[in-house]
């Protein structure tokens, strides 16, 4: 799996508003991007940070730590981080603007910390990358 990250050899900053352990769930764009979407469209679901990652080409979604050990979901990953080797690009400040030391790799925050649930549910984002999974392969039968 390519990850984006650069690894640091020392315990990363977790998202703001999550624990020091969390795990990051790893999926392509497309799928990724339309699982948001229905996330956010749910009536109480929760959704946690969300990192697009352009030179990857994947969407990642923070998820509570010990995750990794039952993922199975087809066509994504699970990486169990406890906040080691992954740094993560600052979220946009305040005022919109881009924030200092952005990573160049071209990755960017959908829903950035503190702008969301400090985590992923999940049991509801495996629903929804089922979900997203069946309405693209629909759309793709329909061309």
């Amino acid at each position: 799996m390519a990850v984006a990250y650069v690894p640091t050899g020392q315990r990363g900053a977790p998202p703001p508003g999550t624990d020091a352990a969390w795990d990051l769930v790893t999926v392509p764009t497309r799928q990724g991007l339309e699982a948001v979407d229905i996330l956010r469209r749910g009536a109480c679901e929760a959704v946690g940070p969300v990192l697009h990652d352009d030179g990857a080409d994947t969407v990642n979604f923070v998820v509570p730590s010990g995750t990794a050990a039952g993922w199975d979901v087809p066509g994504s990953t699970c990486t169990e981080t406890d906040g080691r080797g992954l740094r993560l690009p600052p979220a946009p400040s305040a005022d919109g603007e881009e924030a200092a030391g952005r990573e160049a790799d071209g990755a960017d925050w959908v829903l950035p910390p503190g702008e969301s649930d400090p985590a992923t549910d999940p049991a509801v984002l495996r629903a929804a990358l089922g979900e997203a999974a069946r309405l693209l392969e629909a759309a793709d039968n329909c061309r």
